[in-house]
């Protein structure tokens, strides 16, 4: 067995008993640095591989990659044997689950009207979107960071105009 402190060992030990062979979350409050300093060796060594997660289930996401997709650590077999859990042959590595459907949009709620504004050629400014929207300067921009960008995964770029200020638009 290669050495493994208890913090390791706990994580092991964790995901080889869910069915998913999922290892998050992570025990206690490891988190950022120490988190990739106790995780890091165990990946090296091949007992945890990350894979494919869906970006909903907050609680299992390890890190978003730099092609805006989400990963998750699982156990591997390797891990499972090193703690001395029996396989049952044969036991695929985990996957992750299939594409997770894009949230949909329901017709005629502010938010896809929002979206509609902001796929238009003009795009729109914050001010423009707080008059049709009627909400507040920091709920508008909080739609865009958080459901626009991060939910629905939509391109929202910024852009300067001499004429109008900052306009959000759609790109893509």
């Amino acid at each position: 067995m290669p050495e493994l402190t208890d913090t390791q060992i706990l994580i092991l030990s964790r995901a080889s008993q869910r069915d998913d062979r999922i290892a998050l979350p992570l025990p206690g409050r490891l988190r950022g640095a120490a988190a990739k300093k106790v995780v890091a060796p165990l990946i090296e060594r091949g007992l945890l591989a990350e894979i494919d997660a869906d970006p909903r289930k907050r609680g299992a996401l390890w890190r978003q990659r730099q092609d805006g997709t989400f990963a998750t650590l699982a156990i591997t077999d390797a891990g499972l044997e090193v703690i001395g859990v029996e396989i049952d042959p044969p036991r695929p590595e985990p996957v992750a689950d299939p594409a997770p459907k894009p949230p949909t949009l329901r017709k005629g709620t502010k938010q896809a009207f929002l979206i509609e504004m902001l796929r238009a050629k003009d795009g729109a400014t914050l001010d423009e979107i707080i008059a049709a929207t009627g909400w507040k300067k920091h709920t508008a921009r909080g739609v865009i960071s958080g459901q626009l960008r991060k939910r629905l995964g939509l391109n929202v770029v910024i852009e300067a105009d001499a004429r109008r200020g900052r306009v959000y638009r759609i790109a893509g």
